[in-house]
């Protein structure tokens, strides 16, 4: 039996629920809503797939069931726990909200858009996410998938990058929005462009509710939208990074608090591509004293503005008598898995690190 809102409702939004509602993916932050679920769930959602999000949104949920315990934690806990997800300032800004709720909010998320915006690190589609998915109010929430949707159902040709597309898109999908539905309705569309609607790739017309409705599949021309501005060429940086170990423990470092991944620990690095002269004087300048230096094989980590080309020393030092000044410190293999977040721009590095340090420099 067809699902009917009521006989005012617009028909795509009618055939858009409907489907929604049979075809919903099964994800943690779906089955029990909530202010905080939304919040957290959409910053994680932010250029990570939803596959991909759910273990670590049902751990950082396990560790800060509240946006109490999330204003509180400390910022090794918080980026430990955001560990692997990337694009680390979300975790931080994700934060810095929690405090402004738990300070001008008495601790309850608002629900209208226009609050919701003026708190540090939430935008216009995570302000309509919660508003709307949480609270049910009549808001439209547009990320990339409702972009794609929308500019395929209505033939929007203007550049979806450009405001004023997207207002454009915001007013023609608000006429669609039937009245108590913004959550079913806003999900529906996000669900679409996730599984059916899809980037990169032929759309799945043939099962798709809008199809009857879609002007870009009326003209055949599914694939020609959305149309955007070219994204411009990312900046490429050489690095020397350091695997530096002695019997028992791992040099670290804590990048600086502003920047790319800022305040989270790395591998040391040097800029350029350094020889071992330039590395057994970097450490000597640390008080290290290098017993074994060699090679390791190179690697390369892709951010979204900057490419790292990486090459890489394996070294290995005597264990020092003198504590290292920050923001240097040596970390124990049990304190690299529990304490201390380092980026996945390292990986190729991180598997040998799990291994025995007596095994990995005999």
């Amino acid at each position: 039996m067809p699902f009917v809102v009521s006989p005012s409702t617009d028909p795509r939004a009618e055939a858009l629920i409907g489907w929604y509602r049979e075809n919903a993916r099964d994800l943690p932050w779906r089955s029990e809503l909530s202010p905080y679920r939304t919040l957290v769930s959409e910053i994680m959602l932010q250029q990570t797939r939803a596959v991909a999000v759910i273990p670590y949104f049902e751990r950082f949920l396990a560790a800060l069931p509240t946006i109490e315990a999330l204003a509180l934690v400390d910022d090794e806990t918080l980026l430990k726990l955001w560990q692997g997800l990337g694009y680390y300032s979300r975790a931080r800004n994700l934060k810095k909200c929690a405090e402004a709720v738990m300070r001008e909010h008495k601790g309850v998320l608002p629900r209208s858009v226009p609050e919701l915006r003026r708190l540090p690190g939430i935008g216009p589609y995570t302000a309509g996410a919660i508003a709307a998915f949480a609270y049910g109010e009549g808001a439209v929430a547009i990320d990339g998938n409702v972009l794609r949707v929308a500019s395929r159902l209505f033939f929007e040709e203007g550049d979806i990058g450009d405001p004023k597309t997207r207002a454009r898109i915001e007013a023609r999908l608000s006429e669609m929005l039937p009245s108590g539905m913004a959550s079913d309705f806003g999900q529906g569309l996000i669900e679409l462009g996730a599984i059916v609607c899809v980037p990169n790739a032929k759309p799945k017309c043939e099962i798709c509710p809008l199809a009857p409705y879609c002007e870009a599949h009326r003209r055949s021309l599914e694939t020609a939208l959305p149309n955007r501005r070219p994204k411009a060429k990312r900046r490429v940086d050489e690095r020397t990074v350091l695997l530096v170990r002695s019997d028992t423990s791992l040099l670290i470092r804590r990048r600086p608090n502003k920047g790319l991944l800022a305040g989270l620990f790395e591998l040391p690095s040097l800029d350029g591509r350094a020889d071992e002269r330039k590395v057994l004087a970097y450490l000597r300048d640390l008080g290290l004293e290098a017993l074994r230096i060699e090679p390791a094989p190179p690697s390369k980590h892709i951010f979204t503005h900057v490419e790292w080309h990486m090459t890489a020393y394996s070294v290995l030092i005597a264990e020092p008598e003198h504590q290292l000044a920050e923001p240097y410190r040596l970390a124990l293999p049990s304190q690299l898995a529990e304490r201390y977040p380092l980026p996945s721009a390292f990986s190729a590095y991180l598997l040998p690190i799990t291994r025995p340090f007596t095994e990995i420099n005999k």
